[in-house]
This record gives C-alpha cells, structure tokens and sequence, in this order.
C-alpha cells in the first residue's frame, strides 16, 4: 500500500467530555487540562476522530489479510484503544503513550477488537523508553 497522508491521522483533541461525565475527583484537572488546547482543535477534533475510526478501525473486505501502519500522535492513539475497548468517550483521556512506542490493534470479522500490544518500547534503546513520561510514571 503506498504512503499518504491523513488529516484524521494528525494531533487533535478528538473528543471534549462534558464534567459530568468525568470521575468528580478529576473533572476539573482533566478539562483545565483540555481548556489550554486551541478552540479550533477542540472543535475540529471529533470530527477528524470520526473519520480515523472509519479510516483506521474495523475488519477488511475480503479474505486477504491487511496490515497497516499509522503513524500518529498520543492523544488518538488514546482514543483508537477506547474504542477498541468499548470505554466511554471520556476514557481516552489518561491512555498514555511513550514516543515511538508501538501499539497494535487486531480486527477481525465477528469478533470484537484486540488490543495485542499497547506501549511498547522494546525497539528503542534503553536511554529512549519512556520519553514523554515524567519520571513517576515510568516503570
């Protein structure tokens, strides 16, 4: 399959949560947290978000088995996990990644989505995992 380029596979807010749908303990942090992010983004996000789901999720056509690869940023591939979990909209919010970490998702027909790998550093060099973590987090 050639390259391209994808708005839908860009750095968005792909979904702002009301505050009731939010843990109360963490309401105001989280949509402090989504405030500082341009209202441009805020506004366009859902929609690229719903077009990543129809771009980059689901089973193929046909019986020949499909591979790809999208390169893209933490805060969608938060929201394709959600997805691929069946977790409320809100949950992308806190599914963190490492940069240039590897998550993989499987699809397949009649079945539910697969998380088979989130986070995953193993191909970096020590000194490179877990870059983008604060130190607390890091395992």
């Amino acid at each position: 399959m050639p390259l391209r380029c994808s708005a839908a596979a860009g750095d968005y807010i792909p979904y702002v949560p009301s505050r009731e749908e939010l843990p109360a303990e963490s309401a105001d942090a989280m949509l402090d947290r989504l405030a500082q992010f341009p209202a441009e983004e805020r506004e366009q996000g859902p929609g690229l978000a719903r077009e990543a789901l129809e771009l980059f999720t689901g089973p193929v056509d046909g019986d020949e088995p499909r591979h790809e690869l999208v390169v893209t940023h933490a805060f969608l591939i938060g929201w394709l996990v959600r997805d691929a979990l069946d977790a409320p909209r809100w949950r992308w919010l806190g599914i963190n990644q490492a940069n240039a970490a590897l998550t993989v998702i499987r699809y397949a027909p009649g079945r539910p989505p697969s998380v088979l790998l989130f986070n995953d550093t193993g191909h970096l060099p020590a000194e490179l995992r877990w870059t983008g973590f604060p130190p607390e987090l890091r395992v």
